[in-house]
């Protein structure tokens, strides 16, 4: 068994002006989803979301559609250079399973792919409620074997393949890898968990300490659950902790955020792994906030996805610094 924490300045510490500035700003400004359908909320997230940059540039980001099991599943495919045999991530974006899709992810897929030197496929999963769950995690199943057969294709390695995902998507990463454990493959490299949403306790000391005030609350978290899983959690393809045993799962980096309600469970995610003998490389951001990882503006963020990309390349062997002028 590996366990290797990466420390920060600890709980509690005294929080950085801007960082509070940009929490502050967000728990004022973002939409009371509990109050909205799905299509409204929808429509009040992609009003907020800046124009589409498409940077940093790739080699090439391409977007294309494979047979997914419910329908057409749209793909986007990033790849940072003109190198081959790239390792792999196949990655679900986060958006607490209702919203989000390839271009809200856009800029922090590019800049994985260009940080970790990797062949990045996100995935622009079914959503809920018009799709509960397990539909997103059939999708990022099928991806994931879509990859396996065709990244080489791409420039990608398919002997080095992780699965990675943000908040819900971190979800979706957790639930597939266990099903690639339970059923046969394709073998994988890794499982990035990035404050995953691991499960629908609300009674854990994050949930209780920053359920509210800190832009992603315990009201909101409630309503994605009831439009993911409308008949209930027990299903381990919708709840990872459900399982037995988390034993013979890949690596997995787990990251958390200290100031976001799902933070107690991803950590006791991280230790549960590691206890069960998964090697584990887990870093919580004390004075971080759910989705910071998303907002390449702030600070903090520039500094975290320098320590979160290492970490990556440490697991699946990655090369730093491949960015190159976009073909796209």
């Amino acid at each position: 068994m590996t366990v290797r924490e990466f420390p920060t300045t600890g709980p509690g510490a005294v929080p950085d002006p801007e960082v509070a500035a940009v929490l502050a700003a967000l728990d004022a400004g973002f939409p009371d989803v509990a109050a909205m359908d799905a299509a409204e909320v929808r429509a009040a997230i992609r009003a907020r979301r800046p124009a589409l940059q498409r940077l940093p540039d790739m080699h090439t980001a391409r977007d294309i559609t494979i047979d997914g099991p419910g329908e057409l599943l749209p793909l986007r495919v990033y790849r940072p250079t003109a190198d081959t045999a790239l390792p792999v991530i196949v990655f679900a974006h986060g958006g607490g399973f209702v919203f989000c899709d390839l271009d809200s992810h856009d800029e922090f897929c590019r800049a994985m792919a260009a940080g970790v030197g990797a062949l990045v496929i996100a995935v622009d999963y079914r959503l809920a409620p018009e799709h509960p769950g397990p539909a997103a995690h059939d999708d990022l199943l099928a991806a994931l074997r879509w990859a396996a057969e065709h990244a080489g294709e791409y420039g990608g390695d398919p002997a080095r393949i992780a699965l990675a995902g943000d908040s819900a998507g971190g979800n979706l990463a957790a639930t597939v890898a266990l099903a690639v454990r339970d059923h046969g493959g394709p073998p994988l490299t890794a499982q990035i968990l990035l404050y995953p949403v691991i499960d629908d306790d609300f009674d854990t000391d994050s949930y209780r300490r920053f359920g509210t005030g800190h832009y992603n609350t315990t009201r909101a978290m409630r309503w994605y659950w009831q439009q993911y899983a409308p008949h209930g959690t027990d299903d381990i393809r919708l709840v990872p902790t459900r399982a037995s045993s988390l034993a013979g799962l890949p690596p997995a980096v787990v990251v958390t955020a200290e100031l976001d309600p799902p933070c107690s469970a991803g950590d006791a995610y991280a230790r549960r792994l590691a206890s069960d003998g998964v090697p584990v490389r887990h870093r919580r951001f004390d004075g971080l906030f759910h989705g910071f990882l998303t907002i390449p503006s702030l600070s903090a963020t520039v500094t975290a996805r320098r320590t979160v990309w290492a970490m990556v390349r440490d697991v699946i062997g990655g090369k730093q610094g491949c960015s190159q002028r976009s073909r796209a």
